[in-house]
């Protein structure tokens, strides 16, 4: 139902007010005469003369934003893009779901380009501020929002957060679908470090990623890692749905070289000689294999079972998944530093396999030499049997990657200066898991 009120029905009889005061409107034609006679009035200003128009107040830049105004499916792999033609970019504010988004202007100052992939299933605005050869500036606004996809990958890494780890550990990822686009990931995935090092990503598989560095760790580095993940697809219709973050700490050196020929092991710590300790490895048949591993775990003491033996073995360090340890062995005493009776495990005094014990963490170096046998890959953490070539071959963009406090960058192999480092205290000799 409509209403009426007194103001609409006195717009529908506009001179009931003027006649009230016993006025009557002006007629069209009368109206028409003063309008002209204003006009000819002001033409006859003595003095006025008429001003020229006004130069355009419209500034003549125009934007491109990539992906589009309004757009609902946009993908996020490709990541945003602005553009300002026939001027140039002042600022350019991007936010997800209100978070700021980081992005970097060419040196043209052109184009804005944001760093890492979009964020799945997410609504972005974006201003953008440019000015003009005649200093006009414009802003244009933009809102679109990500596509969510239907298949997803996790990824996991294996450091945890604030753990100490040896100088040899790699940064282990894995994925919970085969990856397709690899060079897609490694772009997605920055570092920083304490201390300035070089190093380069490792495709093991299609699911199992790792960082090495080309010598070992420096000591007493904080490591961050930051996987931008979420947008990456890692394959056709499978995405990134996360960013994957951890923190942890490279503590002080402990390297320790075991031979079998010498039955001796040399233990280094903080790059000086703490230990030459008498050992029995494995004896013929069972011989401990060559290799620079490095150390999984410990248990004090470890179950271990065999065709004749089922015991529980005190002060136990993993470095081989197949079941080799350095461990006390109180039972070979009388042969350690003479005879290689063991079944493939480093044996030590109880006293010295103590103080092992008491100083190892996971990535700490243990390299064996002089065995007939050769190391397995993956038989352990195994990444220090691969020369820096087969290691940066291993990366789908086969560049190195170069971290410090400031985060990691991409670096061509061949414009690195050569290593300095020198084994044992800096790197394993190289093709160190051949048989001797």
């Amino acid at each position: 139902m409509e209403t009426t009120t007194q103001s609409d029905e006195r717009r529908r009889r506009p001179d009931r007010g003027w006649r009230r005061h016993g006025l009557r409107p002006l007629t069209a034609a009368a109206a028409l005469g003063l309008a002209l006679a204003a006009c000819a009035c002001a033409a006859s200003v003595p003095g006025q003369t008429t001003s020229p128009s006004s130069s355009p107040t419209v500034s003549a830049v125009r934007f491109s934003m990539t992906p589009g105004n309004g757009l609902r499916q946009a993908k996020p792999q490709q990541g945003l893009k602005v553009t300002a033609r026939d001027g140039t970019l002042v600022t350019v504010k991007v936010t997800a779901g209100g978070d700021p988004v980081a992005g970097k202007l060419d040196s043209t100052s052109t184009t804005w380009r944001s760093r890492w992939a979009l964020s799945t299933g997410t609504k972005y605005v974006v201003r953008a501020t440019a000015v003009d050869a005649a200093g006009r500036t414009v802003t244009k606004t933009s809102r679109f929002r990500t596509l969510t996809p239907h298949l997803t990958v996790q990824a996991q890494i294996f450091e945890g957060s604030g753990v100490t780890y040896g100088v040899g550990m790699p940064i282990m990822l894995q994925f919970s679908r085969p990856v397709d686009d690899r060079a897609a990931v490694e772009r997605s995935l920055q570092l920083s470090s304490s201390r300035r090092v070089v190093g380069a990503w490792f495709w093991d598989g299609d699911e199992t990623l790792c960082f090495r560095p080309r010598a070992y760790w420096p000591a007493h580095t904080r490591v961050s890692f930051t996987g931008h993940l979420d947008g990456v697809e890692v394959s056709p219709g499978v995405y990134g749905v996360h960013t994957l973050r951890q923190d942890f700490v490279i503590g002080r050196s402990l390297i320790t070289v075991a031979s079998t020929d010498s039955h001796h092991v040399l233990v280094y710590r903080d790059r000086h000689k703490f230990a030459n300790w008498p050992i029995s490895t494995g004896r013929t048949g069972k011989e401990t294999p060559n290799g620079t591993y490095l150390s999984i775990e410990k248990a004090n003491p470890q179950h271990m079972v065999g065709a004749d033996y089922n015991i529980e073995v005190p002060y136990s360090v993993r470095f081989t998944w197949s079941g080799n340890f350095i461990h006390a062995a109180p039972w070979s005493v009388g042969e350690q530093g003479y005879a290689n009776v063991s079944h493939g495990c480093v044996n030590l005094s109880p006293e010295h396999a103590q103080t092992y014990y008491g100083m190892s963490v996971p990535g700490d170096p243990v390299t064996i030499t002089g065995s007939p046998r050769g190391g397995a890959w993956n038989d352990g953490w195994t990444v220090w049997f691969l020369t820096w070539r087969k290691l940066v071959r291993g990366g789908a963009l086969r560049e190195a990657v170069r971290v410090g406090p400031d985060g990691s960058t991409w670096v061509r192999p061949g414009a690195l200066k050569p290593s300095t480092a020198k084994a044992p205290l800096s790197r394993p000799k190289p093709h160190n898991a051949s048989p001797s």
